[in-house]
């Protein structure tokens, strides 16, 4: 079986415009354009051969104006929208929650998104929400989060929208969380790229700390680079795959991961092993989330 453990709510429930306005940023992906404008039935059909995936959103900073495509305005309008998504689709998705540390009613949007809304885990981007993930704001969180045996997602690494803090998204600040909450599963998206070789140190010490492999290969030296790594500290075990869907679709993210060596032709370098590769594609991280 195949599950991918980072995916977004579409914007667009049944038709999408033919154009969608995208805020001034950087790109997202280096080799085409992003495909913002999917509907509901488009993720479905682009899920191809994944049988369950993990399906989120961003909540806005309470306290701010709205901030970039990836947020909504509140945790409650993300999570209302995130379960209605799930309840449409309920064997193919597995609903995570968002909230925002900022917010003073986020612990009872918790319990009303896990307990009305049947949502299954939390999704927080310290980098996109401007928080800092070490703040007792945060903390309040991971603990109900660890409490409730909650799983979290959390956006590390870079972004190309301007106002996102680079040093919150940095994965050295989850060490200090996996130290101060063991107990609390949780997942590096991206292996936070471009600090790949942090992520996979915190995981390797921590043993509820995974990380998610979306958004890596269509950037194939450091793909490259980043999954040797993850071999040579003993690491690819702990990896997930993911798409961040609709950044990219689950058979071309496949398609990249089982390329990755292909960069090597002519070289004596050595390559990423193949039987690893598919067993980041047909891991039970469900499972390992606790949400078989």
């Amino acid at each position: 079986m195949v599950f991918d453990t980072h995916t977004h709510v579409p914007r667009f429930r049944e038709r999408a415009p033919d154009v969608v306005p995208v805020a001034n940023r950087a790109p997202g992906r280096p080799d085409k354009p992003v495909r913002w404008g999917v509907t509901w039935k488009d993720y479905i059909r682009d899920m191809g051969p994944v049988q369950k995936a993990i399906v989120c959103l961003i909540a806005g900073d309470p306290l701010a104006p709205k901030m970039g495509e990836a947020t909504r305005s509140t945790a409650r309008e993300a999570n209302n929208e995130t379960a209605e998504f799930v309840r449409t689709y309920p064997d193919r998705l597995v609903g995570f929650l968002t909230v925002h540390p900022r917010d003073p009613q986020c612990l009872e949007e918790i319990e009303r998104a896990t307990g009305d809304l049947g949502l299954k885990g939390i999704k927080l981007a310290p980098n996109y929400q401007n928080f800092d993930p070490r703040g007792e704001e945060a903390f309040r969180i991971f603990n109900r989060a660890q409490e409730l045996r909650l799983p979290i997602l959390l956006h590390q690494g870079t972004s190309p929208d301007a106002f996102a803090d680079l040093d919150y998204a940095h994965p050295r600040h989850l060490d200090r969380v996996a130290t101060a909450f063991p107990d609390l599963r949780m997942i590096i998206a991206h292996m936070a790229h471009p600090w790949q070789a942090d992520a996979i140190v915190v995981a390797r010490k921590h043993p509820n700390v995974f990380i998610d492999v979306s958004a890596l290969f269509y950037r194939p030296w450091s793909h490259y680079n980043c999954m040797r790594l993850a071999t040579e500290w003993s690491v690819l075990p702990k990896l997930f795959f993911a798409t961040d869907y609709p950044v990219a679709t689950a058979e071309e993210t496949m398609a990249g991961m089982r390329s990755v060596s292909d960069i090597l032709a002519g070289t004596g370098l050595p390559r990423v092993p193949e039987d690893a590769i598919e067993a980041i594609i047909t891991r039970d991280s469900l499972g390992a989330l606790g949400l078989a």
